[in-house]
């Protein structure tokens, strides 16, 4: 390892989702700013860099929104007394980790507009993949955009399918006809709550309920933070719309081709959450069972980089009858804002978020189960460090596949010439890394995760994207 490469560090080496969205309906005229909080306190690891509220009265005046965002965790953005002014009762809630558009204040959501039908306030978790395009012909006709994220195009395409629709949520769906990518959406209008996933369902969502409160939520999770039954997942291409007589249901953009996104399982979402039916705890006991069966060694403990490797680290233990075992200490408290050591205390930057017990680790033959090597700094590091521990012998298992291609649909996997195994064989990885052997999850495996489902999006592992990628990388340049 160069000392370039020393600057991705752990903090920066690792895979994120982009957004975390939720929304809520008290039929009962409660309100709800405060059940928003919790909710995205549930989602922040969907997002990390921005959160934000959106509230309004479906009893008050028509269009008065009261909004407020900002930079950083949930808990940094919002106090007490800011919840305390913000009464509603319907509204919609964001966390932000940016692929698309900077990471400015601008670009914070929910976003609210103001046009001739009244009010909008929309919260966005996905990446479109035609943004540009029609960025491009909203302009041409007199749009003015004030951000940079792809999630502005949505509402202003919805805004102006309103004006000729009966209804928001049929502009809504007269919108997804031309959107290509993924989004999960929560809209709040003046009388109703809105829900629409794209009809590949790349990213979940989720409804729920608590007394006479509707709910939803990119993760079931967020349910249980707030003391609400999980009703049913938002079936991909679903438009569902909550008003005072409850959820109804537009289902004529589903399609039979569905992607759903398979890392999800694997990294992106809480173990205590269940996407589309299936419990992600018990994908990753599965993906651990079978980096047992395929890449099995001799060896005395098994243990899991935190917090997506603890659950494989089980399975794997499980179906091998190695022993499982804590082996590292983490850091909850480092967020996004987290202030990164000066490249002189580069060493520091790993063990501020992680750490060795070097009582169970030493003199040991260690297996190590982790979820992904993105650019391979950070294992390289965790490995050195388990060996100065005094693991005799670290045995690197990796629960998906190898990344090779990038991701266009809401992850910030990054351009192939990033990726460690773009351009490196299994072995040699294992060689740069340091690890005495190497086995990663059989991309013909993936189903397994999923209890046999074919469809999911695999084309961060194998190149096959369901719908056709821009012809150039534009993530993280949409502002052009």
């Amino acid at each position: 390892m160069n000392d370039n490469n020393f600057q991705n560090d752990l903090i920066s080496d690792e895979v994120h989702e982009e957004c975390g969205v939720f929304g809520i309906y008290d039929l009962d005229g409660g309100d709800i700013a405060r059940s928003i909080y919790y909710g995205l306190f549930a989602l922040q690891h969907r997002g990390q860099e921005s959160c934000g509220i959106a509230v309004s009265d479906t009893e008050g005046p028509k269009g008065k929104v009261k909004s407020h965002k900002g930079m950083g965790l949930v808990n940094e953005v919002f106090t007490p007394d800011t919840l305390e002014g913000m009464k509603g009762n319907i509204g919609v809630g964001h966390v932000r980790y940016s692929t698309a558009g900077g990471s400015t204040p601008e670009n914070t959501q929910p976003l609210v507009l103001n046009y001739v039908k009244g009010t909008l306030a929309l919260a966005h978790n996905g990446n479109l993949v035609n943004a540009l395009e029609l960025k491009d012909e909203l302009a041409y006709t007199g749009a003015i955009f004030q951000t940079t994220i792809d999630s502005e195009v949505i509402a202003y395409l919805i805004a102006r399918e309103r004006l000729k629709a009966p209804s928001v949520e049929a502009a809504v769906k007269n919108a997804m006809v031309k959107l290509s990518g993924a989004y999960s959406l929560a809209i709040m209008s003046p009388r109703k709550l809105i829900g629409a996933r794209d009809p590949f369902g790349f990213h979940p969502l989720c409804i729920g309920k608590r007394d006479n409160a509707y709910i939803i939520a990119s993760e079931s999770c967020a349910l249980d933070a707030v003391d609400a039954e999980f009703i049913r997942d938002v079936l991909p291409g679903e438009v569902v719309m909550i008003d005072q007589d409850g959820i109804h249901s537009d289902l004529s953009m589903t399609q039979p081709k569905i992607a759903k996104c398979i890392f999800e399982y694997i990294y992106f979402a809480r173990p205590d959450s269940s996407l589309d039916s299936v419990s992600v705890y018990n994908s990753r006991i599965m993906a651990g069972r079978i980096l047992a069966q395929a890449h099995p060694v001799e060896a005395d403990i098994v243990v899991g980089v935190p917090d997506s490797g603890n659950a494989a680290a089980m399975g794997y233990s499980y179906e091998s009858g190695i022993q499982y075992g804590t082996a590292f200490v983490k850091n909850s408290y480092v967020g996004r804002t987290f202030i990164k050591p000066k490249q002189s205390m580069r060493e520091s930057s790993v063990r501020i978020k992680l750490n060795v017990l070097a009582e169970v680790v030493k003199g040991k033959r260690v297996v190590m189960i982790d979820d992904s090597i993105v650019r391979g700094t950070t294992s390289e590091r965790i490995v050195r460090m388990l060996k100065n521990a005094g693991a005799t012998e670290v045995h690197v298992r990796i629960s998906s596949p190898p990344f090779l291609h990038p991701c266009y649909f809401g992850t910030d996997v990054p351009s192939g010439d990033q990726l460690i195994a773009h351009n490196n064989s299994v072995d040699k990885i294992r060689e740069m890394i340091g690890a005495d052997s190497l086995g990663y999850l059989e991309v013909d495996r993936l189903s397994e995760l999923i209890k046999g489902d074919t469809g999911y999006c695999d084309a961060c592992f194998t190149g096959n994207y369901p719908i056709e990628p821009p012809k150039e990388d534009i993530r993280g340049e949409f502002e052009r």
